[in-house]
């Protein structure tokens, strides 16, 4: 069965918004956004033209304040798009043919909004859709969507929490499984590909992250032929999109028995994250607790220079606002899920958490964090 705009949507929060800045409808392009008003995500090649502003085959999706939603799509995006998405309205277009940016001006005239005020992403929109836009319907008064979008966003509702702790079980699981079967002599992509494909396995539409031995000091760049060596810690920091939300888990692990000396940096890195996770109560500003954890890690001798302590997670991707950074002025609310991630060098844990009324509930629970994980 379909989910219903109202299970997913913070539709009463976006209302407001609207309402607010006096905006008359939003017209959705990037994947965020996209993925979160039409209840479901493009998979694999359509997925790139959802990304790439200059695609000939854009898909846009107008959100009117009042009346129904439509969406502009091209041939081969419309199956997926009446199969799965509560609209129920399409425009189709003929992809390399006509210019998806002329067909959405048509929409919008014969949806009465010529001379309405329209939101969209400026900062995702090209510029050179925007002046066509712009010379098909001059009298249009079109606004930035990008702070209202995040807002509304911002706080989850039921159906999103559950499918964000969905995509955490599917992931905690395939680390539960693959990390036993490490040992000396497998290779960085050997693990990387096992953990990816449990993933596929267990559900998830498009799994994709990092992981590094403690040796290798050039993170993020690519799963390679390095090996794992015994005494290894192992650094991992994955994604695992269920319906469009992301599981998102770091998880460590030492192949073979870990030293004394492991233990102990991981029991202080372990300290000071549990204690950040207690500091997401509402009414904090993400700034604050990004201080927070540069004064704890201050207090245990090191140095804490990553640009984030945390951040806000959501449809289709992973890292939203509220974004924990230094001086954000962001407001923590009830309903918000922060993924934290304060860690230092390879100890890295991460888990997803709800932030309640008088404090944060965890999503991503089945991995056991208080010890270091033995392969």
């Amino acid at each position: 069965m379909k989910p219903t705009a109202r299970d997913v949507i913070n539709v009463d929060r976006l209302n407001q918004g609207m309402d607010a800045a006096k905006i008359d409808a939003i017209v959705a392009r990037a994947g965020l956004n996209l993925t979160y008003l039409s209840g479901f995500a493009y998979p694999g090649t359509l997925a790139r033209h959802v990304d790439l502003a200059d695609s000939p085959r854009a898909i846009y999706l107008v959100w009117p304040r009042r009346g129904e939603p439509r969406m502009i799509v091209n041939a081969i995006a419309e199956g997926l798009a009446r199969r799965d998405s509560w609209v129920e309205h399409f425009d189709v277009y003929e992809g390399y043919v006509e210019a998806p940016i002329d067909r959405l001006a048509g929409v919008l005239q014969s949806m009465g909004l010529a001379d309405g005020t329209v939101a969209f992403e400026r900062d995702y929109i090209s510029a050179s859709d925007w002046e066509r836009l712009v010379s098909r319907l001059p009298t249009m008064r079109g606004v930035n969507s990008t702070v209202l979008m995040d807002h509304v966003r911002a706080i989850k509702t039921d159906a999103e929490v559950a499918r964000l702790r969905h995509g955490a079980n599917v992931l905690d699981d395939a680390f539960l499984k693959h990390f036993p079967t490490v040992r000396p002599g497998m290779r960085e992509r050997d693990l990387h590909a096992a953990l990816v494909a449990e993933c596929i396995v267990g559900g998830s539409e498009f799994t994709h992250g990092i992981l590094n031995s403690s040796r290798n000091t050039v993170p993020y760049a690519g799963e390679s032929d390095f090996a794992f060596a015994a005494g290894d810690a192992i650094r991992t920091d994955y994604v695992a999109y269920i319906q469009g939300y992301p599981g998102h888990q770091s998880r460590c692990a030492v192949v073979g028995t870990p030293s004394e000396e492991q233990r102990r940096e991981y029991a202080v890195i372990r300290d000071i994250y549990w204690a950040a996770n207690d500091q997401l109560v509402p009414g904090r500003t993400a700034g604050e607790v990004y201080d927070f954890v540069v004064q704890r890690f201050a207090a245990a001798g090191m140095e804490y220079k990553s640009i984030i302590a945390g951040h806000s997670v959501g449809a289709w991707w992973h890292q939203q606002e509220p974004v924990i950074s230094r001086a954000n002025p962001r407001r923590l609310e009830k309903g918000m899920v922060i993924a934290m991630e304060p860690h230092v060098n390879h100890w890295h844990i991460q888990d997803m958490l709800l932030i309640g009324e008088n404090g944060p509930e965890l999503l991503s629970g089945r991995f056991p964090t208080e010890q270091i994980f033995s392969c």
